[in-house]
């Protein structure tokens, strides 16, 4: 059975939480001012589509497909994207919330987290090659066995980083925001 496809449309203040969502396609897609809050995305396929102002807190992402996706000053609290489906999965975030958010184990190789709210987000394990971080605020987010290969963290803050317990090859850091390297030595880094 075939789900129903939605092309190239505005889709502006819906509020998904209140009504069944069933599983669907959209493609080329423009949410604007939408609420998916505690919604069902299981199954669904979003391509090439962009979220404005979006509310997407605790949506569920069993296989939900998210290819080529743009997210601008959405609020994400709580996703558990490793669920998504992994096939063609690239996303990039402007002004979002993404607190308690979950990347575990996930590639997001040259992902963009460009001034985002990144507290207690969960990296572990993911591979984050190239990825940007400008601007965002990475407050006890956790990095663990993650791969950073030339990622880029000279414009992002409050992040607390192991060397010895991530791959850092390359990575780009500004001068403060070396403590975040050197946190676990218990070093004392002063001006």
């Amino acid at each position: 059975m075939s789900k129903p496809l939605t092309t190239n449309q505005e889709i502006e203040g819906k509020n998904f939480r209140q009504e069944l969502f069933t599983p669907q396609d959209f493609e080329g897609c423009a949410f604007i001012d939408c609420d998916f809050s505690d919604a069902d995305l299981t199954d669904c396929i979003f391509m090439e589509c962009t979220f404005e102002n979006c509310n997407l807190s605790n949506a569920k992402l069993l296989n939900t497909a998210f290819r080529e996706l743009e997210f601008v000053q959405c609020k994400m609290v709580g996703l558990a994207f490793e669920m998504c489906s992994d096939f063609l999965f690239a996303v990039n975030f402007r002004s979002c919330t993404l607190d308690l958010s979950s990347f575990h184990g996930w590639k997001l190789k040259k992902t963009h987290f460009i001034d985002c709210s990144l507290r207690e987000a969960d990296f572990t394990e993911s591979d984050l090659t190239e990825t940007v971080f400008s601007g965002s605020n990475l407050t006890n987010a956790s990095f663990e066995r993650t791969v950073l290969r030339g990622a880029d963290f000279r414009k992002a803050e409050s992040f607390s980083i192991d060397p010895d317990r991530n791959e850092v090859k390359k990575a780009r850091f500004s001068l403060d925001g070396l403590p975040g390297l050197l946190e676990r030595h218990d070093l004392r880094i002063e001006r």
